[in-house]
Formats: structure tokens, C-alpha cells, sequence
């Protein structure tokens, strides 16, 4: 009788321990499931900064701990003439990541796209010296990371850089001045504001040129007594590229040269690239053909759910290595913001990120949230 008694008192406990697990996971946001293993961030716009996004703010507000400026922190945006700085919508960004209480990142200060063609040329039309756009440089990074000194964590202060094969993007910023650019910029970054984390933030960093270039600059860096915090890993990522394998590969690679990894900018594209490009540079640019659009009227369940499988397996490297990682970042908050619509074929339908186009997460959100509380 008492063996029996005993036995019966278990299964309540097991069955009350389960009900509260259940409950757990019904009730637990991102940011919740992931606490004490990494920030989960996400990019806003200027819809979502500025409160006119109300269902997206819930979203934000619920599951997400972390934020980075999609667009308004970027040169052009900025200062799209020389001298003429417009900080109202980045104001806002700032302010609304304090109100909030997040993590705050800045996007980005030095990046050869999206910068006015006025930061590299002269009154005639010709490139710059190489003192002059040193000075552009500086002036820029200093008036707006001293701007927000203190309240903005981190910046990515150089993006994309560096080529696939590991060799040097021939951007205006490496032509007229050379590689010593990213030194300038982490040394101007830092001088602004020397509490601030600092960041290199690329695509394709599972490629291995790249990885082993991006080390490489990572050792140099230190080497001259520069502080650089981490590297971001953009997570622009395909059904089939690349390998999970690859993408840890790096993970290491980079936690070994003695900086923090940040997924940054994450989504999982469902359509083909029709140049079957697995970078992300937004210089590509495709006409619309019908059937570069297979996906128009709606997901089919057999994708969403291989969708659902590539976010499981990353979520799991993740977790797997959540002792080197710092943040993860997914680049928008429902597939309706994400530029994966229309890049590189505008107009396109896309489902890349965790939240639906009706503002309802997808069933992957309380896969990986259980994932975390089971770690």
C-alpha cells in the first residue's frame, strides 16, 4: 500500500511539473526563453520607431530585448550633404530604445552602400584626396557616435569590407585611402566614445575566404591596440546555403581571435536567387518574371516547414555555442517589413522571418523558445 501511495504522489508531481512547463512555454516570449544565453534583437524602420506600427510594437515590446537601426543611421540618411546632419528620425530610434530599456545598436557608420556620392568627390565631380575623405570620416563618426555617447551600446562601425574570396571590396573608402580605413574608423568610433562596444558586421561569413580574411583584420586590429568588441555574422541565410557546418566553422573561428559573435541581420529566404548569389549585396537587381514569384498567393506547407526545420537546426548551433555568442539579431519583424521582398527581384513575396505578415508568430517561435527553457 505504501509503494503504491508513493508511486501515485510521483505521477502528481510529474504531471504538475509538466502542466507548469506547458504553461511555461505558452506564456514565454524570445526574450524570456533566451534570457541568460544571448540578447535576441531585431532592426527596426521608421514605422515601428515612431509608434504608427502599433501591432509590430507589441511584438517588439514582447519578445525582443535588443534593437539596431534599419535605415536612419545610415550615411545617406544622416547626412545626405555635407555638414547637414538630420538626426530626428535616429533621435527617435534612440529614444524609443531607452523608453524600453534595450540593448541599442547603431547602423552603421562607415558602409560603401548607402553613402551620398557628395562623401567621395570634390565641387567638379572628382574623387577626393585621401586626407579629405580621411576628414569626412572623421567628422562624420565624430559628430554622430559623441551624439549619442553613452546611450548607444555598441555600432557597427565598418560593414562589408571584404569580399566572398577574402580580398578587399574595392569600395571609394579602400580606393582613395587604402585598407587603413577600418583602423581610422574603430580609432575615430572609439575616441567619440570609448565605453561604446564596437563591431565589424559582414555577409557570407561562413564563406572561408572571408572568415580568415575577417580574422585576420580582427588580429591586426588588436594587434595596433585597437578595440574592437565583435564580429557580425549576417544571417542571410537559404533553404540549402549555406552548410551549418560552415556557419560554426566560423563561430569558432571568430571566438578564437578573442572577440564576441553576433548573429546579425537574420532571415531565411525562401525563394532562388536568380544570379544564385549566397552573399547579400544590394547592388543586385533582377526583372520581375512571374516565375521568380512561386510563392505569391501563399506558403506552401511543405516549404514553411522546411523553413521551420533550417531555423531549428541554426537556433540549435546557437544554443550549442551560446558561450561565444552575444546577441542575435533577426533583420525585421514580420515577413511584411522584411527588404527580402524585393531584393534582388523587386516585388517578390517572401516568408523569412519569425513573425507572419498578420502578425501571428509561426509555430518555429515556441519550437526554439521550448529548445532554450530545455537547455
Amino acid at each position: 500500500m505504501k509503494k503504491v501511495v508513493l508511486f501515485s504522489f510521483s505521477c502528481v508531481l510529474m504531471m504538475l511539473a509538466v502542466s507548469y512547463t506547458n504553461d511555461q512555454f505558452k506564456s514565454s516570449s524570445l526574450k524570456a526563453a533566451f534570457k541568460h544565453k544571448f540578447l535576441i534583437g531585431v532592426s527596426l524602420n521608421n514605422g515601428q520607431i515612431w509608434g504608427r506600427d502599433t501591432a509590430a510594437l507589441k511584438i517588439i515590446k514582447t519578445h525582443f530585448n535588443s534593437v539596431v537601426a534599419e535605415n536612419c543611421m545610415k550615411i545617406v540618411s544622416l547626412q545626405p550633404r555635407e555638414g547637414q546632419f538630420r538626426f530626428r528620425d535616429a533621435d527617435q530610434f534612440v529614444n524609443f530604445g531607452e523608453k524600453n530599456k534595450l540593448f541599442i545598436i547603431g547602423h552603421t557608420l562607415i558602409w560603401h552602400s548607402q553613402t551620398p556620392d557628395w562623401f567621395f568627390v570634390d565641387a567638379d565631380g572628382n574623387d577626393v584626396s585621401r586626407e579629405v575623405l580621411i576628414e569626412r570620416m572623421r567628422r562624420h563618426i565624430t559628430t554622430v557616435v559623441s551624439r549619442y555617447k553613452g546611450r548607444v551600446n555598441g555600432w557597427d562601425v565598418v560593414n562589408e569590407a571584404i569580399l566572398d574570396d577574402g580580398s578587399w571590396r574595392k569600395s571609394k573608402f579602400y580606393n582613395i585611402i587604402g585598407e587603413d580605413f577600418i583602423r581610422l574608423a574603430f580609432e575615430f568610433a572609439h575616441a567619440a566614445d570609448p565605453k561604446a562596444e564596437l563591431y565589424y558586421n559582414d555577409f557570407s561569413m561562413a564563406q572561408e575566404g572571408k572568415r580568415n580574411a575577417v580574422v585576420r583584420m580582427v588580429h591586426k586590429l588588436k594587434g595596433l591596440g585597437l578595440k574592437i568588441t565583435g564580429v557580425g555574422m549576417q544571417g542571410h541565410l537559404g533553404l540549402d546555403y549555406p552548410k551549418v557546418a560552415d556557419f560554426e566553422k566560423s563561430i569558432l573561428a571568430f571566438s578564437a581571435a578573442a572577440v564576441h559573435v553576433m548573429i546579425t541581420e537574420l532571415d531565411i529566404t525562401v525563394l532562388q536567387n536568380p544570379g544564385r548569389s549566397m552573399g547579400a549585396d544590394i547592388s543586385q537587381n533582377y526583372t520581375y518574371k512571374k516565375e521568380m514569384n512561386p510563392y505569391a498567393a501563399g506558403l506552401p506547407d511543405s516549404v514553411a516547414k522546411i523553413l521551420e526545420q533550417r531555423y531549428v537546426a541554426f537556433f540549435k548551433l546557437f544554443l550549442k555555442h551560446q558561450n561565444k555568442i552575444s546577441r542575435v539579431t533577426l533583420w525585421g519583424v514580420t515577413d511584411g517589413d522584411s527588404w527580402r521582398n524585393n531584393w534582388p527581384v523587386f516585388g517578390r513575396k517572401d516568408y523569412p522571418l519569425l513573425f507572419d505578415r498578420q502578425y501571428k508568430a509561426k509555430p518555429v517561435v515556441q519550437i526554439i523558445s521550448e529548445m532554450s527553457l530545455m537547455e
